[in-house]
C-alpha cells in the first residue's frame, strides 16, 4: 500500500474547517490504528487541521503515514510503565491515558474545536477542561474485554468497569462500529439513554491500487497456491483455527495439498508478552498437527520454501499488498469480532473471505456471494476452503462480487462524509446529559476530596 493521495477529492465541504485533534493510547500497527490514520488522513485532505496525542509511537512499528510527515504525531507520557511485573495493565493503561490527557489540557487547552477519543474513555473528564466537543468512537466496551478468571480479578475490575461507563457518558456524541456492537453497547452501559450512531471503517481505496513487484516474494514460494490469514497475534483471534482447517484439506484435496501453503501473518509486538507467547503456541500447534512450520521477517527467506505454515509477524504494507493480491482466499477466524477490516480489504483486493458467522462479518459479507460465512470449526472452515479449491472460476466470480460491495459501502470518501456529518451536528449542538453528569463528577470529586481532608484533620487532630 501506499500513504494516502491526491486522488481522494471530496465535494466542497458544507461543514466549518475544524481543528481536530485525536487521542489515542497506542499507535502500533492494528486495525484500530488504521481507522485512526484513515480518518485522520481523510479528514486532513478535507481541510481540517489534524494532530494525533498517543503516549506511544515507534517509527519502526507504525504505519507510513505517521512517520512520513503526513499526519503531525505527539507523544506524551510514554516514560510510564505498561505493566507492573506482567500485572495491573489496565491500571497502567488509565495512568498513561490521564497523564496524555492532563498534558493536552494544560498545554494545548482551546487549540481544538473536536476530540476524536477511542479505545479509552477514562480521560474524558479531565479533556471536556480542554474547550472543545468530545466524540467517542466505541471498537468496543471495554469491560467485555477483560479476562476474570477468579473472584479477585472480578473484584479488581468493578470500579473500572463503573468508571468506564460514567466517562463514556460524558463524550458529546458516540459513534460504534457495527450494528453489533452498537447492541452490545446497548446491554452493557444500562444508563447511557443515547442511542450512538454506526460508523463503519472503511479503507482508502486507492491506497490498494498501487502496483508492486510480486517476484521477489514469489522467489520461493513457487507456484503454490497461498491461504492466508491476518490478525493480530492474540488468542482471542482464534488463529489456530485458521491452522485446524488448513489441516482439515489434507483429507479433502488430495494432492492439492502438497502445493498449498498457509502464510499467517499480523500484528505483533514484543514488548506484548501474548503476541510472543501466542505466536509459540500457535507454532507448537502447527507442529503437533504434522506441519512444517518457519516464522520470518520477510517472505523472501529461503527457509518459506519448506514449511506448510509460514508466520510473518509485524509484516509490512508491500507484504499485505502481494498476500491480498495473490492468495485463493483470506481465513478469517475472530468469533463475535466487533466489526473486522481485513475482510473488506480483502474483498476490495478480489480476495474470497471465509469467516465465522458471528459479530461485524455478518455485515460486511454476503454468505456464498463475497465469501463464506461458516460455524468456528475446522471441518467447516476447511469444507469452505475446499470449494475454492475445486472451483478455480469461483475466486473470481466472489472476488468481482466483494469489489463492487465495498466501492457501494465501505470506501473512505462515504465514511468521512458521514464523519463530517456527525461532526457537523455535535459542534452546534449540546450534549446536556453529558455536561450533567460530568458537574456530578466534580462535585463528588470536590465533597469526596473535603471528606478526605476533614478525615485526616480529625485523625490528625489538626
Amino acid at each position: 500500500m501506499t500513504t494516502a493521495n491526491d486522488d481522494f477529492v471530496l465535494p466542497p465541504p458544507t461543514t466549518p474547517r475544524l481543528r481536530i485533534a485525536f487521542v489515542h493510547p497506542d499507535l502500533g500497527i492494528g486495525g484500530a490504528e488504521r481507522l485512526v490514520v484513515d480518518t485522520a488522513t481523510g479528514l486532513q485532505k478535507c481541510g481540517h487541521k489534524v494532530t494525533v496525542y498517543t503516549s506511544h509511537h515507534d517509527p519502526s512499528h507504525c504505519f507510513s503515514e505517521t512517520k512520513d510527515g503526513t499526519l503531525k504525531v505527539l507523544v506524551r507520557g510514554d516514560f510510564l510503565p505498561r505493566n507492573i511485573a506482567g500485572k495491573a495493565l489496565i491500571l497502567c493503561a488509565i495512568l498513561r491515558s490521564i497523564y496524555l490527557a492532563l498534558t493536552l489540557m494544560i498545554f494545548d487547552s482551546n487549540k481544538y474545536d473536536v476530540l476524536f477519543v477511542d479505545q479509552l474513555s477514562i480521560s474524558i473528564p479531565i479533556l471536556r477542561f480542554a474547550g472543545s466537543k468530545i466524540l467517542f468512537y466505541c471498537h468496543f466496551p471495554d469491560k467485555l474485554l477483560a479476562k476474570r478468571e477468579s473472584w479477585i480479578k472480578s473484584l479488581y475490575r468493578i470500579p473500572f468497569d463503573f468508571l468506564e461507563e460514567v466517562t463514556t457518558r460524558m463524550a458529546d456524541a458516540i459513534v460504534v462500529n457495527s450494528s453489533f456492537t452498537r447492541q452490545v453497547f446497548k446491554d452493557s452501559f444500562s444508563s447511557i439513554k443515547t442511542t450512538p450512531k454506526i460508523l463503519y471503517p472503511a479503507i482508502r481505496t486507492e491506497a490498494y491500487n498501487n502496483e508492486f513487484s510480486a517476484g521477489d516474494f514469489r522467489k520461493h514460494l513457487k507456484n503454490k497456491t497461498i491461504l492466508v490469514s491476518i490478525n493480530r497475534f492474540e488468542r482471542k483471534k482464534n488463529i489456530a483455527l485458521a491452522i485446524q482447517a488448513f489441516s482439515t484439506l489434507k483429507e479433502t484435496s488430495g494432492s492439492k495439498f502438497d502445493n498449498l501453503v498457509l502464510i499467517v501473518a499480523g500484528g505483533y509486538d514484543k514488548r506484548v508478552p501474548e503476541n510472543v507467547e501466542h505466536l509459540d503456541e500457535l507454532n507448537a500447534l502447527a507442529s503437533y498437527i504434522g506441519l512444517q512450520t518457519a516464522t520470518v521477517k520477510t517472505l523472501e527467506d529461503e527457509a518459506v520454501s519448506r514449511a506448510k505454515v509460514v508466520f510473518l509477524p509485524s509484516f509490512d504494507e508491500t507484504h499485505r499488498a502481494f498476500l491480498l493480491a495473490e492468495a485463493l482466499c483470506l481465513i478469517y477466524t475472530p468469533t463475535n469480532e466487533h466489526f473486522g477490516i481485513v475482510p473488506v480489504e480483502a474483498m476490495y483486493a478480489r480476495l474470497p473471505v471465509v469467516a465465522a458467522s458471528s459479530g461485524g462479518p455478518l455485515e460486511s459479507i454476503v454468505d456464498g456471494v463475497t465469501g463464506y460465512l461458516r460455524d468456528p470449526d475446522p471441518q467447516a472452515f476447511g469444507d469452505a476452503i475446499a470449494l475454492l479449491l475445486r472451483n478455480p472460476a469461483l475466486k473470481k466470480e466472489i472476488g468481482d462480487a466483494g469489489r463492487e460491495r465495498v466501492e457501494q459501502k465501505f470506501t473512505l470518501e462515504a465514511y468521512v462524509r458521514q464523519l463530517e456529518g456527525i461532526l457537523e451536528g455535535m459542534y452546534f449542538d449540546f450534549n446536556w446529559d453529558a455536561i450533567f453528569v460530568h458537574v456530578l463528577v466534580i462535585f463528588a470529586l470536590f465533597f469526596g476530596l473535603m471528606g478526605v481532608s476533614f478525615g485526616l484533620s480529625w485523625v490528625l487532630g489538626l
